[in-house]
């Protein structure tokens, strides 16, 4: 963003300076974690993969009954429309929706005014260095919910579960943590899909694992198969972690991050792998072709 330019939030159905983008106390976003997001990532003026983040947000709406007061045409024009008033080259789009303002209570009945918010800002998740040395993690004992409660699928408001399991990683020193899911099985990290090499195989958690269908990771899936990598989503311990030849993460806002060591075990040789630094330059270039 330009230091000239003022910062424009997209609220509802305009554009608003930042002060002025605000929701009621009683919004159920607030309240009760009720309500929908994505993120986005910009490339050289360019949403990428918008599409596929709009089509995941109405399908959360669908999941949790949240009718969302614009159209996925009229959704995808105004993160366009906010990401060109902000003069964002390089950076990241927040869109949530929220239930709306209602009474203290959970009846979704008693809301109204769905709130549509998108903020279009820069981002960093990890720093640059970690991008070529590698990233160590922690497994957290916090795990996923279990995908019954409420599915992994829908990007919801209420990240309590991921962001008790990123206490955990910051507590040991750490800038991110693994979680496992109810039947003890590799899921996901609290931001990021994860990845490894085992003897040139691509491997990451299927979606029954309990995790996000991350876009990056849908990405990196298709770029793998492209260049000939075996791909294969299957279910993982933390055995097949500490034993890989390689790690990875991915995530809009990570990209694609190697892991080097968990629970102080180092993974492979503790650097980042071949096939790893490979998928990273090639989705690096994706991302400015796309």
């Amino acid at each position: 963003m330009s230091e000239k330019t003022s910062q424009k939030i997209f609220l509802n159905d305009r554009l608003v300076d930042k002060d002025q983008a605000v929701v009621s106390v009683y919004d159920h976003g607030l309240l009760y974690g009720d309500g929908i997001f994505e993120g986005i990532r910009i490339y050289s003026s360019r949403v990428f993969r918008n599409q596929d983040h709009i089509d995941r947000l109405y399908e959360g709406a669908l999941a949790i009954r949240l009718e969302i007061p614009l159209s996925p045409e009229e959704m995808t024009a105004a993160v366009e429309k906010t990401v060109a008033a902000n003069n964002i080259v390089d950076g990241y789009v927040r869109l949530i929706v929220t239930r709306g303002a209602g009474s203290l209570g959970l009846d979704i009945r008693r809301t109204s005014n769905p709130q549509v918010i998108i903020i279009a800002d820069t981002i960093s998740l990890y720093p640059e260095e970690l991008y070529e040395t590698g990233m160590k993690i922690i497994t957290a004992s916090t795990i996923r919910n279990h995908p019954s409660a409420l599915s992994p699928r829908v990007k919801s408001l209420n990240y309590l579960n991921n962001i008790l399991a990123k206490i955990e990683g910051t507590d040991a020193g750490t800038l991110e943590a693994l979680m496992m899911n109810h039947k003890g099985e590799v899921a996901e990290c609290t931001g990021d899909n994860i990845f490894i090499v085992k003897n040139g195989v691509l491997k990451t958690p299927p979606r029954d694992a309990g995790i996000l269908e991350g876009i990056t990771r849908k990405v990196v899936i298709e770029l793998a198969t492209e260049a000939g990598i075996d791909v294969r989503e299957e279910a993982m311990v933390r055995h097949d972690i500490y034993t890989a030849d390689e790690c990875f993460l991915t995530g809009s806002a990570a990209e694609v991050i190697p892991v080097v060591d968990l629970d102080g075990r180092k993974i492979g040789t503790g650097t980042p792998g071949e096939i790893t630094k490979k998928l990273r330059k090639r989705f690096q270039e994706y991302v400015r072709e796309a």
